[in-house]
């Protein structure tokens, strides 16, 4: 059966406020009108909602059923409209630690200064979060994820402190820092490949792995040493000067970075800052 929202809403007040007056004041409405879109829903639906007296209304049982969904039913919409006011205002994104650390927040003043009525708060965590209202951008398996879910396949080579003077890699031995994952299951950062594409023996690598990427190249930074890691996490610091490359070959991997379910994030602010994160990754 079909009624009136108008009639609902003028019910809902009617019941709530037990006033045709006082609902038609808070509906910018006339008493009359009320009344009258009251009227019109009794008649479709057969029932009587009020008991109308000289100077009250009140409700009947079919009435008290009515004004209990209705009641029900508005404060629902109301929760709904504004959960999604609050998205439409402050978008939030989960990340891992190093993505966060070493690319989203640096670039985020770039973000605001472009896109001033969107507010962003950022999180860290290593599990995939499931939530309509929060984009995560997670590190993952290429070959696994969706296609359309990807906004960074990952390379791989190998970095120093600015101003280091270059490894020389038959002569001495070399500490090279790099990742082992706590998840097992992600591919291995691809230190083998790289070092069969820049011809380089492996005998003189003395290999110490962090459990997170931002560790690594905090420590080769500290130690004047050398880090093998993420492309995309050395991009700020490369144009910073803060990091240098040796000339070697980048290699790519089976690694990415992605969305998972990334076309059902279809908020306005969600479209603008994903379009946004992939061209900061792409340039």
């Amino acid at each position: 059966m079909q009624v009136s929202l108008q009639a609902l809403k003028a019910f809902e007040a009617a019941a709530r406020r037990g006033s045709f007056k006082l609902a038609a004041e808070e509906l910018s409405l006339t008493p009359t009108a009320v009344s009258h879109h009251i009227s019109n829903l009794e008649s479709r639906l057969n029932v009587n909602l009020f008991h109308r007296q000289t100077r009250q209304i009140i409700l009947t049982e079919s009435g008290k059923i009515l004004a209990q969904a209705t009641s029900d039913g508005f404060r629902k919409i109301e929760h709904a409209l504004a959960e999604l006011q609050t998205v439409g205002s402050t978008l939030k994104v989960t990340t891992t630690s190093s993505f966060a650390a070493m690319l989203l927040i640096p670039a985020l003043q770039e973000f605001s200064q472009a896109y001033p009525g969107i507010a962003v708060e950022v999180t860290t965590g290593e599990a995939v979060d499931n939530h309509p209202f929060i984009i995560p951008i997670r590190y993952g398996d290429a070959t696994t994820a969706a296609p359309g879910d990807i906004i960074r396949h990952e390379q791989f080579d190998v970095f120093g402190r600015h101003g280091m003077k270059p490894p020389c890699w038959s002569a001495e031995p070399v500490t090279l820092y790099t990742t082992a994952w706590k998840n097992t299951a992600l591919p291995q950062a691809p230190l083998t490949a790289w070092l069969a594409a820049n011809e380089i023996d492996s005998a003189n690598i003395i290999v110490k792995k962090f459990d997170q990427e931002l560790f690594g190249i905090q420590q080769a930074m500290a130690e004047n040493a050398l880090v093998f890691c993420s492309t995309t996490l050395t991009r700020r610091l490369l144009k910073m000067n803060l990091l240098q490359q040796f000339g070697t070959l980048p290699v790519a991997s089976d690694l990415c970075y992605y969305v998972p379910d990334k076309p059902s994030f279809d908020s306005r602010n969600a479209d603008t800052f994903l379009n946004w994160i992939g061209t900061v990754l792409s340039g």
